[in-house]
This record gives C-alpha cells, sequence and structure tokens, in this order.
C-alpha cells in the first residue's frame, strides 16, 4: 500500500491550497500568476491533507514541476521524495519525455533534494528573483539566480 496519494484539485478549489503553495514560493503575487496553470494535487499522507503540488507544461513533451510544499511538521519522511518519484511514473506514462524543476540559488536543501531524486543540473537563470516583488533570503544568502534542472523520463536514461 502507498502511504501517500497524489488528488487532483480542480479549478475552483486552488485558493485553498494557497497558504500550501507559499510554504515554497514566498511571493502571494507570484503564485498568484500560476495557480490556476497546469495540474494541481493534493499530498495526502495516512488520509491527512499534508502539502501540495503542481505542474504546468510547456511543450507536448516537457512537464515542469513548478511547485512543490509539505507542511513543516510531515517534511524530511521522505515524502516529498516519494511525491516527485511518483510524478516520474505519472508523467511518463502520459508521454513526457523530460521533467524540469528551478529552484534558487539560495535554497540550499531544494537544491539537494532535487540531485537526490534524479534531477541534474542545465542551466541558471541570471536574476531571476529580482523580479520579485521583495528580496528573498534563505540560509543568509539573498535569492538572485534560478538554478534550473531536468529529468529524463524517457525508459533507460
Amino acid at each position: 500500500m502507498n502511504i501517500i496519494s497524489l488528488e487532483p484539485v480542480d479549478q475552483d478549489r486552488r485558493s485553498m491550497f494557497l497558504d500550501y503553495l507559499l510554504l515554497a514560493d514566498e511571493s502571494d503575487e507570484v503564485v498568484k500568476q500560476y495557480i490556476n496553470d497546469g495540474e494541481m494535487f493534493s499530498i495526502c499522507y495516512e488520509e491527512i491533507k499534508v502539502g501540495v503540488v503542481l505542474f504546468t507544461f510547456h511543450s507536448s513533451h516537457i512537464v515542469k514541476l513548478k511547485n512543490i510544499a509539505i507542511v513543516e511538521e510531515y517534511q524530511g519522511r521522505g515524502l516529498g521524495k516519494l511525491v516527485v518519484k511518483e510524478a516520474f511514473n505519472f508523467y511518463q506514462t502520459k508521454g513526457f519525455h523530460k521533467m524540469t524543476v528551478g529552484t534558487a540559488n539560495s535554497s540550499i536543501a531544494n537544491l539537494a533534494f532535487y540531485q537526490k531524486v534524479g534531477f541534474r543540473m542545465v542551466e541558471i537563470k541570471k536574476d531571476f528573483f529580482k523580479n520579485y516583488p521583495r528580496p528573498i533570503y534563505e540560509n543568509g544568502i539573498r535569492a538572485l539566480d534560478m538554478v534550473m534542472f531536468e529529468k529524463n523520463l524517457l525508459p533507460g536514461e
């Protein structure tokens, strides 16, 4: 039995998950720009809603992990890793070839997490976070650049 489940979130219910999305993206304004894009799933652990994940699509073969957030009391249990690996399988069976994700240069834990689940660094978008309404600091570092990762979903890669 799977300890997590991903439940689709309809467009009319997405605003109920704004606080979850803000755990991973500090800008209310930015989150509101993408909250209705793509496919959103609530993350349930032992039938308790513990987070949310949102995927967007930029081509017929590439899916982007736009936001994944798990409430603090459930972090560190491997749930995020299970969600991402389930997403790899789900989108591979839907015909996607690649999954991408980006995180801030200051998000040390995220940089490690994405590599641990199989993503590879492919690009740095310099000054990406300068467009945010307010500066973001994590780990004593200002978030300025977006580090982009990708994971091939094709069998054998």
